[in-house]
């Protein structure tokens, strides 16, 4: 096999590694949406599997990533990182078929132990993948188009993995009607077009190509690399507001779905529908923010889209007062229609932050430090989270309000935690502090929120421009944004018609 390492790209060959990221992109997201989530947990659950172990399932990727750090040695050793990508890739996801022959041999408590040393294996050897990946794309992807491209390949992914999670929905409560004593094979043939998509992706990873690592000034053993990263103070600020970041976010996203099912008692095609409204607003603005963080920078994407979404998160408080009440289904909807809008800005933003602020030549050892603590940090904190279910589900904090007259009391309780409400505020409060650790990282291209704001209006303006003869899809759009102007300060919007204004309208591309 060839896996020769060229000495300078053209641009023709940047543009055909580009598609051919991009159409991995499409066959990793496919195996990812049939072998993870809602299937992953149902298919446990045939098999018997309680609470803990569900948690155990969900914490085994992030954690299984911690490999990433012996790997650093591997991709500086070998030095050709398509080498390391397609050869663990290709195993890692072969781990996948014997998972799918599991219901035929093991359909018991001795499959369930099977399906967890499974997605171990499967884990752990991707971890070293995505290790030399990272580094890889860091040199293939020039700096100026890494907003674009991910958002694009991320929207893609995103719509492909939207299709696919509903045809195979359809697929297992098709075969549940149909043969409910044989429903755990459903599973098998799920995991085995997972594996034939990983596969496939092998393929478009060897055509893709590989610029030669830039040789470091001095060799390091595998203790100094770990240090670059957190004796560069920059980049140590960095890594202290994605690790504190991804803890947040994981210590309350994972019981969204458990809330509105157990707490608000929805039925599972209201919450459906709510997630893919979420997923339509993501994917609509993943291409906008793009723009927006190629143009300035990404720091300057996410001190806008971090606070919307972690101010999401402590909007979920109040869907109940302290139950269900009029205000709880609009409510949802608006924070679902925020939250998409807001993660299509901080994935995009934070997964690329990391790739530009990697020294090049030492982007191995770089973007290493961030998977390991984002692995920590997403690994322990459902964990965490967890631990503590049953111990806030018999503790409550309340705010009233009490208005005496002679003649009665009227008492209003407009905060009301208890049980989940708690990992909501904690989230909230994590995040906080991880958006004051956002503000000591530098970026170059960097700008205050108000541009970036006045920018994101500017490029909503002109695609519902662009939907003027389709008004309902324009109103889709303008609605949530319309209320949004008038929840931010006047000052943001003052300038936006200046000619003098430092933003001036860029053309479509």
């Amino acid at each position: 096999m060839n896996f020769q390492v060229k000495d300078h790209l053209s641009e023709q060959d940047i543009n055909l590694g580009l598609k051919a990221v991009l159409k991995d992109g499409l066959t990793s997201q496919s195996m990812l949406t049939l072998t993870s989530g809602a299937f992953l947990v149902a298919f446990a659950l045939e098999l018997g599997a309680s609470n803990l172990i569900v948690g155990l399932l969900a914490a085994i990727p992030p954690l299984a990533q911690l490999l990433q750090i012996p790997a650093i040695a591997w991709v500086e050793k070998i030095r050709i990182r398509k080498l390391i990508t397609v050869y663990f890739s290709a195993v890692s996801r072969i781990f996948l078929l014997p998972i799918a022959i599991i219901p035929f041999f093991w359909p018991d408590q001795t499959g369930l132990f099977l399906l967890i040393i499974g997605l171990t294996f499967h884990g752990l050897l991707s971890a070293p993948s995505a290790c030399a990946w990272n580094s890889w794309m860091r040199d293939l992807i020039p700096q100026d188009r890494l907003g674009v491209f991910f958002s694009k390949r991320i929207s893609f992914a995103m719509a492909l993995g939207a299709f696919i999670s509903l045809l195979a929905g359809f697929m297992i409560d098709f075969w549940n009607k149909n043969s409910p004593e044989s429903a755990i094979f459903g599973y098998s043939v799920l995991f085995a077009l997972a594996c034939a998509a990983g596969l496939l992706g092998i393929y478009f990873l060897y055509n893709t190509p590989e610029p030669r690592m830039e040789v470091a000034e001095h060799n390091l053993s595998l203790i100094q690399l770990l240090k670059q990263p957190f004796s560069d103070t920059n980049f140590k600020n960095l890594i202290v507001f994605l690790g504190t970041w991804n803890f947040a976010i994981n210590l309350a996203a994972p019981f969204f779905t458990v809330y509105m099912l157990q707490r608000l008692s929805l039925n599972m095609t209201y919450v459906v529908g709510l997630t893919v409204l979420s997923q339509i607003f993501n994917f609509v603005f993943l291409r906008i923010w793009g723009k927006i963080s190629d143009r300035f920078s990404h720091k300057s994407v996410i001190s806008v889209s971090g606070p919307l979404f972690i101010f999401c998160i402590f909007g979920w408080i109040f869907t109940t007062m302290p139950e269900k009440y009029i205000l709880t289904t609009p409510l949802l909807i608006l924070l679902h229609v925020f939250m998409g809008i807001s993660t299509a800005g901080v994935t995009l933003a934070a997964g690329n932050i990391g790739l530009k602020l990697a020294p090049k030549g030492q982007a191995t050892a770089y973007l290493a430090a961030i998977s390991f603590i984002n692995s920590l940090a997403a690994g322990f904190a459902p964990i965490i989270g967890g631990l503590f279910v049953d111990y806030f589900a018999e503790h409550g904090l309340r705010l009233s309000i009490d208005w005496l007259s002679p003649s009665s009391v009227l008492s209003l309780h407009p905060m009301d935690i208890r049980h989940w409400d708690f990992f909501f505020l904690f989230a909230f409060l994590m995040g906080q502090y991880s958006l004051h650790r956002l503000a000591l990282v530098n970026e170059v291209g960097h700008v205050e929120e108000n541009i970036v704001i006045r920018e994101l209006f500017t490029e909503v303006s002109r695609k519902m421009g662009n939907l003027s003869s389709v008004t309902g899809i324009r109103q889709l759009v303008e609605f949530p944004f319309g209320l949004l102007k008038y929840l931010i300060p006047v000052r943001y919007f003052s300038n936006r018609n200046n000619s003098n204004s430092p933003v001036a309208p860029n053309d479509e591309t």
